[in-house]
């Protein structure tokens, strides 16, 4: 199994975290399943920002980001050339080392 590395997050994973990812899964799905609870305002459709990663290491290890996902990117907070969705990201091999953005960009949250 491919292993997943998670940089230290202030609040979503203050200490990191390493563990045992599944392939086939999606990053979010895998992180989520690991109590790592990344926001995905859009339930994981590709339409939102809010799963936004960083990946530091391994990003030959996921499958290729699609047209739709790359657009979609143009609008998340921080944006790198190794950022992903992470629900679009499925995980193929490893390892992966992720950088989940300190901050991110909601719409519903922001327009209430």
């Amino acid at each position: 199994m491919p292993t997943i590395e998670v940089l230290p997050h202030p609040e979503l994973c203050p200490q990191g975290a390493r563990f045992e990812g599944e392939s086939g899964k999606s990053l979010c799905d895998n992180l989520l399943a690991q109590g790592i609870e990344i926001e995905h305002a859009c339930e994981k459709s590709c339409a939102c920002t809010t799963c936004h990663v960083i990946v530091r290491e391994g990003g030959e290890s996921l499958d290729p980001s699609t047209d739709d996902e790359d657009d979609l990117l143009d609008r998340a907070w921080g944006l790198t050339p190794h950022s992903r969705l992470s629900c679009q990201a499925k995980l193929r091999a490893g390892p992966v080392v992720l950088e989940i953005p300190r901050y991110t960009i909601n719409y519903a949250k922001e327009r209430r």
